[in-house]
């Protein structure tokens, strides 16, 4: 049984991320080397023993809305109070709040081998820790007092309310409403919410919802929106506070999760607390969903390593064939993975799911970064975070589906069915590039916004960090071409670039039509960045003899595989991008 690689995890965070470098600052002196290994030994080993196991039998047994109520699976109430009972749902928060000052690069770290182990059971808590740092970081001190307690402990689900039927991803078009009370911040909420993760289940007391509503008068449109705490009970009286469960989606996949529609304000006694000040509530979500984001495509290359290290298995122990040069029919068959197809099927599985691991555990330590460093670092570094976000939630989101369905490939027929679990990742893989956001909304962001926020800052800062790993290259012989390579198509993508940004000065529908190409363009540059960076620290790793060496050359051959059949496809994507043929935008719906 093997779901992810700790090996490759620890040379991720301790030798090409160095993520020791933390502790030299004081809100993580507390911590080291040692420290960060226990944390993650803990992750494997309640995963090993609590998540994995029940991996298919969630699927198979999904929840239920029974009697106005959603029932997920028994095994659930032990594993989320076990969750916060050992802390990991504000291990990151301060000593003060009960936390543990746990930098956020080993906390997603943990995350992801939560979720290569059991996707949906890894949801319920994590969502419960984004539901609380908002309270914590905008709410009053009744709210922190009265909320955050019991969702620290696990007795009480967190979740994030946004999206409506009429509404969806476009959240100036909600209309759920906040009507004032008696009470200074205490509202009646009226509407419905859909597709709410763990809106109601019964593995928990209750249910806390950081709601987006809009108070009653306010303005039109994102500038008119609220934030509110919204309780399936009352506290502390334990009261039903109005918000019922209309009902419950049955999913492709990430089926032991719960996704619920809920109906609040029926009997018009919903009450729910304003967080912050009144028409900023999307400012204050966005910190949830940012956060979330890089959680997304954490979650996705977790998924994609666990169907990875499956379809590997598999292919060392299936026999079939012989090789092409061998002609004798009474000689044993060989196993799949001596054949060059099944090995490039492999390579471009590892090469994307240890690429995007690279990168999200690269974000979140500039999480952590921006939350010791000073003002100028600190903005900077924030920039350089907002730029890659984007990239970070949709590369193994996208790259997720192409990777879990290369691992189908390698079992062939086994593969389809529910004999072996690949079939089941490849679906729950799907979901990453709806979730927080869909692909082209991530695209028009980047494009539309992210890169042109302070004059371009956060794009050139992106570049000089590129530059900095081409220059080390440069001076590794066995990598020098590799480095020419890379720097080569960065060139090429800059150039790109500047063609788009001519056409936004005139049609700005021209430049946003294929965002979601540029967004695809630079995942593969970036990735290729992380892969070299990767490469170098094996090269290194080489030439001093450490063990083990397959380990690197492991890396090595990925570096390669990656710029032959990857980094490549930067020629197509930027033809296209240069083309002056608009034909999405010249399409009449009449003519489909």
């Amino acid at each position: 049984m093997t779901f992810f690689s700790k090996r490759d995890l620890y040379f991720q965070l301790f030798e090409n991320h160095q993520i020791v470098e933390l502790t030299q600052f004081v809100y993580f002196k507390d911590h080291n080397k040692e420290t960060f290994e226990f944390v993650l030994d803990a992750a494997e080993k309640i995963s090993t023993n609590h998540l994995y196991p029940l991996l298919i039998e969630m699927d198979r047994n999904e929840p239920q809305l029974i009697n106005g109520k959603i029932k997920v699976h028994i095994g659930m109430k032990d594993i989320i109070r076990r969750f916060g009972e050992d802390g990991w749902i504000n291990a990151t928060f301060s000593y003060e709040e009960g936390g543990q000052q746990l930098p956020n690069v080993v906390h997603q770290a943990a995350g992801f081998i939560f979720q290569a182990a059991n996707y949906s059971a890894s949801v319920f808590p994590f969502l419960t820790t984004g539901a609380a740092n908002l309270i914590r970081n905008f709410g009053s001190r009744e709210l922190i007092e009265r909320f955050t307690p019991n969702m620290y402990s696990g007795k009480w689900q967190g979740t994030m309310a946004l999206t409506e039927p009429d509404a969806g991803s476009s959240l100036s078009d909600l209309s759920t409403t906040a009507f004032p009370t008696d009470n200074q911040g205490i509202y009646k909420i009226k509407g419905q919410k859909i597709y709410i993760s763990c809106g109601d289940h019964d593995a928990c007391e209750n249910i806390i919802h950081l709601m987006l509503a809009r108070i009653e008068g306010a303005p039109l449109g994102t500038k008119g929106i609220s934030l509110f705490v919204v309780p399936q009970k009352r506290v502390p009286s334990c009261k039903d506070n109005d918000v019922l469960t209309q009902g419950i989606y049955h999913k492709m996949g990430y089926k032991g999760a719960p996704i619920a529609h809920l109906m609040m304000g029926t009997n018009d006694s919903c009450e729910g607390y304003l967080v912050g000040e009144p028409n900023k509530g999307l400012t204050y979500m966005f910190q949830m969903m940012n956060e979330a984001r890089v959680g997304v495509g954490m979650n996705a290359c977790a998924i994609g390593t666990a169907a990875y290290y499956a379809s590997l298995a598999y292919a060392k122990e299936r026999p079939q064939g012989r090789k092409l040069t061998d002609k004798d029919p009474s000689m044993p068959q060989v196993p799949i993975i001596e054949h060059a197809d099944v090995k490039r099927m492999l390579l471009f599985q590892k090469s994307v799911t240890e690429g995007a691991l690279s990168l999200l555990l690269y974000c979140s330590k500039l999480s952590d970064l921006i939350h010791v460093k000073n003002q100028q670092e600190k903005e900077d570094l924030s920039l350089l975070l907002d730029l890659l976000t984007p990239i970070a939630k949709t590369y193994p989101s996208e790259m997720g589906c192409l990777s879990t369905s290369a691992a189908v490939q390698v079992l062939g027929g086994a593969g389809y069915t529910t004999d072996f679990p690949v079939e089941q990742y490849y679906r729950e893989a799907r979901i990453h590039p709806i979730h927080e956001g869909t692909t082209g909304i991530h695209g028009m962001d980047l494009l539309g916004r992210k890169v042109l926020i302070k004059e371009g800052k956060a794009l050139k800062l992106l570049l000089g960090e590129i530059n900095k790993t081409l220059e080390e290259a440069y001076s590794i012989p066995s990598l020098l071409e590799k480095g020419k390579q890379l720097g080569f198509y960065l060139s090429v993508v800059q150039k790109t670039f500047g063609l788009l940004i001519k056409k936004s000065s005139t049609n700005t529908e021209a430049y946003l039509a294929d965002a979601t190409l540029f967004l695809e363009i630079m995942g593969i540059i970036v990735i290729s960045w992380q892969w070299l960076k990767q490469g170098i620290v094996a090269k290194k790793a080489l030439d001093e003899n450490k063990d083990p060496r397959g380990f690197y050359m492991g890396k090595i051959m990925c570096l390669r595989y990656f710029f032959e059949y990857e980094l490549v496809k930067v020629d197509g994507l930027s033809k296209r991008l240069n083309s002056d043929d608009q034909v999405t935008i010249e399409m009449k719906k009449e003519w489909f």
